[in-house]
């Protein structure tokens, strides 16, 4: 297979640890404050808890966005309060986004457990994403700077609306022909899809700590990128990914139909014809993947996401952030694209 070159420093798992103890009181906190059947849902959404509130030790994922607000935060000279508060907002936020997408996808797991919707029903599921919304809202708002930051989230949000409503569209168009999905179009769907969150994420404590708007606005954009070359390293473990590690079946995304970066970048070349009726007909997938690798579909997503993980490290580049912290975020950077590849 070809892959990325590792060069990722090995303390950055050790950082997703360390923001995760650091946000987990305040998140707890902040949970602790709902409504306790929802409450409930959100703990069980949170890997906390199994059905009925019985602790859990199950994973919770690994707090990348959570990880981010808090490096964002430390790099940018923010106090220590600003990169907690702007973790727990963005996570309560991610969570809200997983239990509603979960429900409009019709995905029955999560993180090898039953999604929140299959665990307590498809309204309260949708009951306890609002709540997690509301509550994300309300943690910036209480905070100094609190108005600043609710604009960055708002729009942040609007964005990801914008790309889950592309994706979900893409689903009814065509593999060929005029209508189409570009990989334009697609870069655009990661970027508001994934990018927008995980650009606030790196932003928020930093605007929630008064730094320079241009500050925020270059950990904004790096997080962007590095949502698009998430999405497309996603896209790669959705079809070649092992299911040992990814917790997906092989050639899931691929099963599904799902309009990826690989399988577009194949259609462009001289196999489209070919790859689009394997495609068409629900052909053997295993038969579909080795196509759209032969048709430089997976070296093409790799190339895609190094030059976003590359557009993300020069974002940072001449910023007034502080050494350690900002060594820290171009190492978790550099991992989370090469993940597992």
């Amino acid at each position: 297979m070809t892959a990325l070159p590792s060069t990722a420093p090995v303390h950055a798992p050790q950082v997703l640890d360390r923001c995760r103890a650091l946000v987990r009181p305040a998140l707890a906190e902040a949970v602790g404050r709902l409504h306790p059947w929802v409450g409930e849902m959100a703990a069980y959404s949170f890997g906390w808890c199994e059905v009925g509130g019985a602790p859990a030790a199950a994973s919770g994922g690994k707090g990348v966005r959570q990880a981010l607000a808090v490096l964002g935060a430390e790099a940018a000279g923010a106090p220590g309060r600003a990169g907690v508060a702007a973790a727990v907002a963005v996570e309560l936020v991610h969570a809200f986004s997983l239990l509603h997408d979960d429900i409009m996808d019709g995905d029955a797991a999560r993180r090898r457990r039953p999604a929140v919707w299959k665990a307590y029903g498809t309204g309260p599921a949708v009951l306890a994403g609002d709540a997690l919304f509301a509550l994300a809202v309300g943690t910036l708002a209480a905070e100094p700077g609190g108005p600043g930051a609710v604009r960055t989230l708002s729009a942040a949000l609007g964005d990801l609306v914008s790309g889950q409503a592309d994706d979900l569209l893409f689903a009814t168009r065509p593999w060929t022909g005029p209508g189409r999905v570009s990989l334009a179009e697609y870069r655009s769907m990661a970027e508001h899809k994934t990018g927008a969150l995980l650009g606030c994420a790196a932003a928020l404590g930093a605007v929630l700590g008064g730094a320079a708007p241009g500050t925020a606005t270059a950990l904004d954009r790096a997080g962007r990128h590095l949502g698009i070359a998430f999405q497309i390293v996603d896209d790669v473990l959705g079809i070649w990914g092992d299911p040992a590690v990814t917790g997906k079946p092989v050639h899931g995304d691929l099963r599904e139909g799902k309009k990826t970066f690989p399988v577009l970048a194949a259609l462009d070349s001289p196999a489209a014809d070919r790859l689009a009726a394997l495609l068409r007909t629900g052909a053997d997938p295993g038969e579909t993947a080795a196509l759209v690798e032969e048709a430089g579909g997976r070296c093409a997503a790799l190339a895609e996401a190094r030059r976003h993980l590359t557009a993300a490290e020069t974002a940072l580049a001449g910023l007034p952030l502080r050494a350690r912290a900002a060594d820290e975020l171009r190492s978790l950077l550099d991992f989370l694209v090469r993940r597992n590849l």
